[in-house]
This record gives C-alpha cells, structure tokens and sequence, in this order.
C-alpha cells in the first residue's frame, strides 16, 4: 500500500486537464493491486486467490505504463524507486502464485 501512497502523492502535481484521464487511471491501477491481493485471500479457495493475484498483476502492469506515460509527457521525473516497487512488487506476487500452484500439486511437502 506504500506504492499507492507514493502514485497518489506523483500524481497530485498533474496538470488539472488531466484529473479525469491520466491522474483518475494511474490512482485506480495502484489501488486496485493491493485490492485484488485483499479480495483474493478472503475467497475460499487458491484456485480463486491465483485468479485475483493475476489480476493484481495486471494492475501492476498497466500502473507501470501509466507511470512511463506520465514520465513521457514530462508530468513526473524518474523515480527509481517507484520502479524497484514494481519489479519487487511483481516479483513477489509472481513467486507467490508459483509457491501456492506448487503446494496444489503437492511440490510444497
């Protein structure tokens, strides 16, 4: 939830044409990451939480477009730290989803 402080806080500076486009996108990409992960574990099965951690990927991935966008147009600088977010960010979730298939099939014994 740090990621969706620190998009919330980029995004503050955006030009006000912006607030229903690229600023209401980028927020909605980075809350819904840690949503899903949320939504996930509270379903009943790994079958569904896989499902949901997929689509926090998802997220991830259109939050890091919306993030080069907003470098694009000059909205924002580099922020190397919002980058290592997420990769470490996809990286977990990846590694997540990997350890939860492999206790399905019996690999985590």
């Amino acid at each position: 939830m740090v990621l969706v402080t620190e998009i919330y806080s980029l995004s503050e500076n955006f030009p006000e044409s912006e607030k229903f486009g690229l600023t209401s996108q980028i927020r909605r990409s980075a809350i819904s990451i840690p949503s899903n992960i949320a939504e996930g574990f509270a379903r009943k099965g790994n079958k569904e939480l896989i499902q949901f951690l997929y689509i926090s990927i998802g997220s991830l991935s259109e939050l890091e477009t919306q993030y080069e966008i907003a470098k694009n147009l000059n909205y924002i600088k580099e922020a190397k730290e919002i980058t290592d977010k997420i990769i470490f960010i996809r990286i977990m979730l990846s590694n997540l989803i990997k350890s939860i298939k492999n206790k399905q099939q019996g690999y985590g014994k």
